[in-house]
């Protein structure tokens, strides 16, 4: 609860809040987090964009696990976190919610002026023509296809993948582009990528014009996170984390919430509510 107040009053006190946020929010949606609370990777780390791109045992591998990994993301739902953001976005405390999740759940949960930083899981693209899937769609042809590769079990990954290890996937038949044949990948940000220049330019825009950073979930670890923390301090924008654990960004902070995400945001609501 006193975490919370003290969440209000930063709301309160800056009125143009931009608010950051990964894959920590969406862990009470049923999709794990990348890593730990010491910012240590919990599974191996996601496939590499140029590897995916140029080995095609590594595609026959990435849409095999995907047929256990993807269903967990396309089947979650917003949790009272995702929620709690939509009506502080709608009460006209936050104007703008910059995610580095591909879940989609904020949009899911209501919320509008969202920046999907790292791109979106549910779309599939052609990396020769452009042409645009859904993932849904990829991801039943890969099943009537490989019907071999339906029944296995494994863990869930945070980015559609599995842990499904000691199998051979060379008999694995990989989706290509109806079109051209090309390679299809989903429309995300792969490790190893960059983010679009001009979405990166238009968030920093918009962190520029507002007068507060809040940063939900995510240990900063990876630079296309971490440079709005970096910003925010060369702009002078004070800087708030609600996380477990420690974050890439704890020496800029002006105050580090280290607390459980839904309780806390659902009780700043009640502090503003009562306001």
């Amino acid at each position: 609860m006193h975490q919370a107040e003290l969440l209000a009053e930063f709301i309160q006190k800056h009125p143009r809040l931009t608010v950051l946020t990964g894959a920590g929010i969406s862990t009470d949606s049923g999709i794990p987090a990348y890593r730990d609370e010491a910012g240590v990777w919990q599974h191996k780390p996601p496939v590499q964009h140029k590897v995916f791109l140029q080995d095609h045992y590594a595609r026959q591998r990435y849409w095999a696990r995907s047929l256990i990994g993807w269903p967990r993301i396309s089947n979650a739902q917003p949790s009272a976190a995702h929620h709690a953001l939509t009506d502080l976005q709608t009460k006209g405390h936050i104007q703008q919610i910059i995610t580095q999740n591909v879940d989609r759940l904020h949009q899911k949960a209501g919320s509008e002026t969202v920046i999907d930083l790292h791109g979106r899981a549910d779309r599939v693209k052609c990396m020769s023509c452009g042409a645009d899937y859904s993932r849904d769609d990829i991801h039943h042809r890969s099943g009537a296809e490989n019907p071999d590769f339906c029944g296995f079990e494994a863990t869930a990954r945070p980015d559609g993948d599995a842990d499904l290890e000691n199998i051979d996937f060379h008999q694995f038949r990989v989706p290509d582009c109806e079109q051209c044949g090309g390679i299809l990948k989903p429309d995300v940000v792969f490790f190893g990528d960059n983010v679009p220049k001009e979405k990166v330019f238009h968030s920093l825009e918009i962190l520029q014009n507002s007068n507060a950073l809040l940063t939900i979930g995510t240990s900063l670890m990876v630079y296309s996170g971490y440079r709005y923390c970096l910003r925010a301090r060369d702009w002078n924008l004070p800087i708030v984390s609600l996380t477990r654990g420690i974050t890439r960004a704890d020496h800029l902070l002006q105050l580090k919430l280290d607390a459980g995400i839904t309780e806390t945001l659902e009780h700043t609501l009640s502090y503003l509510g009562a306001e």
